[in-house]
């Protein structure tokens, strides 16, 4: 028997779930819990196998009780079941832990069947999540030119964007004309901007000034 915990703020949802489970032969549903604090008491005493896990709920919502569910209990098999996709939404609950997000749109046999695989190991995710999760993912590989600057040459890009000179920027920092006008051309060459001004911006643009 695969034991189940419901969490949903929705009681039709939980019961809608709970009466088609029920008939199945290989399912028991062992709790329902209205929102993510009472989800994270019940799966903590109950170690069911799976959690299908709201995300929008009042209290605590699906992504935080995730988030505490494994740091309490690693092993927890926790299934998002949710009505929205937006990324903003899907990567933090990915993230948190959850191995499985189905929506709400899917068939009870499509619900059943993504249970079934997380049950078996099988991490079960929506076609358009993992194509959410994918673009994320390219999305943190990305380096920015600003990461190649030294710690030296972004002391200078904060004087530059400041509105130093050369001149200003060589005694503020005591070093020679000549350096800082090395430097200056490394940064251009790192950035692939042609001059100061465009320096400046970059640096605004990439919240790279201090005050």
């Amino acid at each position: 028997m695969i034991r189940l915990l419901l969490v949903d703020d929705h009681e039709m949802v939980r019961l809608g779930l709970s009466s088609f489970f029920s008939v199945q032969d290989d399912f028991e549903v062992v709790g329902e819990a209205e929102n993510g604090e009472i989800g994270v008491e019940l799966a903590l005493k109950e170690k069911p196998d799976i959690i299908l896990m709201d995300l929008v709920m009042e209290v605590m919502d699906g992504t935080e009780a995730t988030q505490q569910l494994m740091t309490q209990w690693p092993e927890a098999k926790i299934i998002i079941l949710t009505s929205f996709i937006d990324d903003e939404k899907v990567y933090p609950a990915m993230q948190a832990g959850a191995c499985g997000y189905i929506l709400k749109t899917s068939t009870a046999q499509e619900i059943a069947k993504a249970v079934r695989n997380t049950y078996n190991g099988d991490n079960y995710i929506e076609d358009e999540v993992s194509s959410i999760m994918e673009e994320k993912k390219e999305e943190s590989m990305k380096h920015y030119p600003h990461e190649l600057l030294t710690n030296r040459e972004n002391e200078v890009v904060q004087l530059i964007s400041k509105g130093y000179t050369n001149q200003e920027i060589a005694d503020e920092l005591f070093i020679t004309l000549k350096t800082v006008k090395t430097h200056v051309s490394n940064i251009l060459s790192k950035l692939d901007v042609e001059d100061r001004t465009q320096v400046a911006i970059y640096a605004f643009r990439h919240d790279l000034v201090k005050e």
